[in-house]
């Protein structure tokens, strides 16, 4: 990796505080051990509005290169990461969300199909949604992220990459 990655990590829930919230404390601890920058860690409410203006926020004050949210990707009424993230996608990343499903069918069977895990580019930045499970955090960063977020963000921002 030719320089750190910058990575806003965003917990998605009307019930966490940040003493409670283990997906993002898992998510912070999988995305440092990968030698990413952890830039910023947040807790969104599960609302299209407030999302998508951290997502304006990130991209208009140059906070990060990518975004990661866990939580908010399921199938609930409240869930609406998913909403807020795919509608902003300029290109979608649709190996991501297989290979999630793909890994996480060895773990949890059928039930990995409930899983709305996108990610994709918006505005030069890799955007990430994924469960809010600790154990699909871990899937998520350990086998697909640390590998190809460097590339990712090289390519979103046309830049080259050493990958």
């Amino acid at each position: 990796m030719s320089a750190i990655v910058r990575v806003a990590a965003v917990t998605v829930s009307d019930t966490r505080v940040q003493h409670d919230d283990e997906g993002g404390a898992t998510l912070c601890e999988r995305l440092d051990a990968a030698g990413f920058t952890v830039a910023a860690r947040t807790i969104v409410r599960d609302d299209v509005a407030q999302l998508r203006a951290l997502i304006a926020r990130v991209c208009d004050r140059d906070e990060a290169d990518a975004v990661v949210f866990t939580g908010g990707t399921g199938i609930a009424p409240r869930d609406v990461t998913y909403e807020a993230v795919d509608a902003l996608l300029e290109k979608r990343l649709d190996g991501f969300g297989e290979a999630f499903r793909r890994l996480s069918w060895d773990q949890v069977g059928p039930r990995s199909v409930l899983s709305r895990a996108v990610a994709g580019v918006y505005q030069g930045r890799v955007l990430v949604a994924l469960p809010g499970s600790p154990r699909a955090v871990v899937l998520a960063v350990d086998a697909i992220l640390a590998p190809i977020l460097s590339h990712a963000v090289a390519l979103a921002r046309g830049e080259s990459s050493a990958h």
